[in-house]
């Protein structure tokens, strides 16, 4: 029997029964903390030894609970969507018409992170998809009322999309356009203080709500698009499903 002198500790902690030991790292300057911690997880989830398992607190554990918070909520949100649009409508197909532009709309959000060199925060970009579900909504449910509008006054599906179109144009632009130039100094990081008086630029305070307004003014740009070139098209396409 050999004894080797080792370092000791006077105790120990344990989670659930199990010995446990914490340890703790700062993020090197110019790094992402998900991306680096996915790194490390990956290169050493083969060496483990039999007996010994890896589990992420700190800052990933809150990620994880915030992300599984806006999920539900979202899910929650659609639902509540799809019931009063089937309710007022009396269609599936347009219901669904106008939740699929909520889908479409997060390619906009991702162009409108990779444009401003944003990182895709869970809290922050999943807030501002909540906020951009209800401004979408808002919009293809005008035009979509306009069209069945047009309907009942005995225009062809054409016709009343096309006219649908034309009558919303300005309404869903300016709607877009204001929205967009309002977050503008949001996006590019521009504080005012009211006291100097002065501009600042990245300040931590508007840092905080970069990701969101970037995500926001991206989707809606993107969805604006969408909501006057894609939504009438699918109107015409789908007459013959539609349950009105």
């Amino acid at each position: 029997m050999t004894l080797e002198p080792a370092p000791k500790v006077g105790t120990l902690n344990r989670i659930d029964g199990r010995r446990a030991i914490t340890i703790d790292a700062d993020l090197a300057p110019g790094y992402l903390a998900d991306e680096r911690l996915h790194a490390l997880l990956e290169a050493g989830s083969d060496s483990l030894p039999d007996g010994l398992m890896v589990n992420v607190a700190g800052e990933q554990e809150d990620q994880q609970e915030s992300m599984q918070f806006l999920a539900s909520t979202f899910m929650i949100a659609i639902g509540l969507m799809a019931l009063i649009l089937v309710t007022q409508f009396n269609s599936f197909y347009q219901a669904g018409l106008v939740l699929s532009a909520i889908v479409f709309s997060t390619a906009g959000v991702l162009m409108g992170l990779l444009i401003t060199g944003q990182a895709f925060g869970i809290v922050m970009v999943g807030m501002g998809v909540i906020a951009l579900a209800g401004i979408v909504v808002n919009n293809n449910i005008v035009l979509i009322d306009t069209y069945n509008e047009l309907r009942r006054e005995g225009m062809t599906p054409g016709e009343a999309a096309l006219e649908a179109g034309c009558l919303r144009l300005r309404p869903v632009l300016l709607t877009a356009i204001t929205t967009v130039l309002g977050l503008m100094p949001m996006v590019l990081g521009i504080n005012v203080d009211l006291f100097s008086p002065a501009l600042g630029f990245n300040a931590p305070s508007a840092q905080w709500w970069t990701q969101m307004s970037s995500a926001i003014a991206g989707g809606l740009t993107f969805a604006t698009a969408l909501t006057l070139l894609l939504t009438p098209c699918m109107l015409v396409i789908g007459v013959n499903g539609d349950d009105t």
